[in-house]
């Protein structure tokens, strides 16, 4: 539950501090970490293996991290936009000084929705679309990655990678992971967040739908296809939390965010059970094809509802029917 509630509001206070430029890189690297953390995750854990009670180390080495997290967050600000919206003009004017220095205010702040409604009324408003959109493309996106992540030497012993070629041929994705995070990291601004996420989807699909076609290729042509999916879903990866907090006003940002990502992690929760339940009954092959037809879903539906956010200050992503052209040089 700290966790869960940890991802809205640390993206939602990233959004809100960072410059126009620099805000679809800097939310996509929280996701970069992620994976980063999950490699040191299994580093740890098998050094921890093989101590006496081993599994309790594992267990109480999560507070490490937390305790230094908690050290660095000591004296955060507050949202000046928060502030803002609950008439607290001069916290929030302190706040911008404190963080930007001498000249900065609340004037600064682009416009945005000045109604403080509640997520429903919002949704209501117009913001249901935004809320399927990010959902579905959410779920799709972890679904098949979540199976893959975790079951990996599973899928890989299916596809006829056993043994410690299983295990590495695993860390080998973990690594690709990764790496395809750090390329879309490269293109969210250069290509934009709509073809971003549209290719994205699109190749890690048909990477899967291959597997799925040819379960009995050779070992390097399974490895290869595998890192094909990792660094292609990266673009997805990193739009999980680049989208849901350009696409909402401040006042339902952590939330819009937070159920967002409660809604995916059902769909993920259903897949990690089903895949070893698929791998079982339905064998290897068309396990693949359907993690193929979920990711190519989610292709369909960015094709059909993604927007094109960059360049856009936080007000007018998140202002309906916005039509505002990228603004070359926009550093605010």
């Amino acid at each position: 539950m700290a966790v869960g509630a940890d991802y809205p509001i640390a993206t939602s206070l990233l959004a809100e501090f960072s410059p126009r430029k620099w805000r679809g890189p800097l939310l996509g690297f929280f996701v970069t970490m992620w994976f980063v953390g999950a490699a040191v995750a299994y580093i740890v854990g098998e050094a921890l293996l093989h101590t006496h009670d081993g599994w309790r180390w594992m267990l109480a080495s999560a507070a490490l991290p937390a305790t230094i997290i908690v050290l660095l967050r000591l004296g955060t600000p507050e949202s000046p936009r928060w502030l803002l919206k609950h008439g607290r003009e001069e916290e929030a004017n302190a706040v911008l000084l404190k963080v930007y220095g001498a000249g900065a205010t609340v004037a600064d702040l682009p416009e945005e929705v000045h109604e403080n409604l509640r997520v429903g009324a919002l949704i209501k408003a117009g913001y249901g679309k935004r809320m399927a959109f990010i959902t579905i493309f959410w779920t799709c996106s972890i679904v098949p990655l979540f199976a893959v992540y975790a079951f990996g030497p599973k899928i890989l012993g299916a596809l006829s990678l056993t043994g410690s070629l299983a295990n590495y041929g695993s860390a080998f994705i973990t690594v690709m992971f990764l790496v395809g995070c750090l390329v879309a990291l490269f293109f969210v601004d250069r290509a934009g967040r709509r073809p971003l996420i549209i290719h994205s989807f699109v190749w890690a699909g048909l990477a899967l739908l291959l597997l799925g076609i040819f379960p009995s290729a050779a070992s390097w042509i399974v490895l290869v296809l595998f890192a094909v999916y990792a660094i292609m879903i990266g673009g997805t990866q990193i739009l999980q939390w680049v989208y849901p907090n350009e696409l909402f006003p401040t006042e339902i940002r952590g939330s819009a965010v937070g159920l967002a990502s409660s809604l995916s992690r059902i769909g993920a929760a259903i897949g990690t059970y089903l895949v070893p339940e698929a791998l079982s009954h339905i064998g290897i092959g068309p396990t693949m094809i359907i993690a193929a037809v979920v990711t190519l879903i989610g292709a369909g539906v960015s094709v059909a509802w993604a927007p094109e956010t960059r360049g856009l200050t936080l007000g007018e992503s998140a202002a309906l029917g916005s039509k505002t052209p990228v603004r070359s040089g926009a550093t605010v």
